[in-house]
């Protein structure tokens, strides 16, 4: 299980509203919760409604299981086929489209069958042939998407929210939290964070963002009242080679790694926002750092020489 990139600091709890951290383990990684409530039971009732609704999108989009309507959608993929979507769904498809269209093209939800290249665990690095026939089968444009249906002219492709949905998790979670009347905490979902509301005292949650090449230090800490915040990295997951560090973050246009930026991290509205933006920041290589500056949302940023930058309003 990856260490998260991010730790926040805690601070004791003061007033009538009490603090509780629930902690479990969904889509892969460990989640934690941590938010004022004025009952222990209502603190329990707020933190089993997020975890559910957590493991309800692992269960739905998750590319691991084969009960899951992910895998029944590459199940249609597979063979040229066409389904029809639920709402939820098509949004999630709406929102991944938008992305690879301001992204020209580098954040693509179809192209994780490039990582039937890159096994991280081999050691080798894969032939050029075995890029070039995954990539005829990679890319958004590809397929047909008409709300809400999905078409696969090409066989062999294939969909994965890997992207998206911890993120769009981390925001539904807050939204549930606020319903249920917490005004005050945050949701971490191994690293990908949503702020409900700042401390009771309107004070901010201190957060650290790791460094990408020194685990046990923070390159950064930050003050957070509201918003989401994720990181993208080339540090979770990576294999070298004679000294070239060759990371999971794969442009799907050339099917080899990004190698300009280490880390990237984006503070936004929305974690759903944070994240794919980090994301495409780091596949727009050297274009990153200007894209970010234009983007306009806080930033901080560090490349592959140690060379840093914190930025945006």
């Amino acid at each position: 299980m990856p260490k998260p990139p991010h730790h926040i600091t805690d601070k004791p709890a003061t007033g009538k509203l009490g603090k509780m951290r629930y902690r479990f383990k969904g889509m892969g990684t460990l989640c934690e919760l941590e938010f004022y409530v004025d009952s222990e039971q209502n603190g329990k009732t707020v933190a089993e409604r997020v975890e559910a609704d957590v493991l309800r999108l692992e269960q739905r989009y998750s590319r691991y299981r084969p009960d899951s309507l992910l895998s029944e959608i590459n199940r249609v993929a597979a063979v040229s086929g066409e389904i029809t979507v639920d709402e939820e769904t098509a949004a999630l498809f709406n929102y991944a489209e938008t992305c690879y269209l301001q992204s020209d093209g580098l954040f693509d939800i179809s192209s994780g069958l490039l990582r039937k290249a890159w096994r991280f665990d081999s050691g080798e690095l894969p032939t050029q042939r075995l890029i070039d026939d995954l990539l005829r089968t990679v890319g958004w444009h590809k397929l047909e998407w008409q709300p809400p249906l999905l078409r696969f002219p090409l066989a062999g492709m294939e969909i994965d929210f890997g992207g998206v949905v911890k993120e769009y998790a981390a925001d539904r979670a807050a939204v549930i939290c606020r319903d249920l009347g917490v005004k005050h905490g945050f949701i971490n979902l191994g690293g990908d964070l949503r702020i409900i509301g700042p401390h009771p005292d309107g004070s901010p949650w201190l957060v650290g963002i790791q460094h990408p090449r020194e685990p046990d230090r923070h390159l950064i800490d930050l003050d957070l009242y509201r918003g989401g915040m994720a990181s993208s990295g080339d540090y979770q997951r990576f294999i070298q080679i004679e000294g070239q560090r060759y990371s999971h973050i794969i442009n799907p246009k050339t099917g080899w790694p990004v190698r300009y930026l280490a880390s990237v991290s984006v503070i936004a509205d929305f974690c759903t926002i944070a994240g794919s933006a980090s994301t495409i920041a780091m596949l727009k290589e050297q274009d990153g750092p200007r894209w970010l500056a234009e983007l306009g949302w806080p930033y901080v940023w560090m490349d592959a020489d140690g060379r840093m930058e914190a930025g945006g309003d």
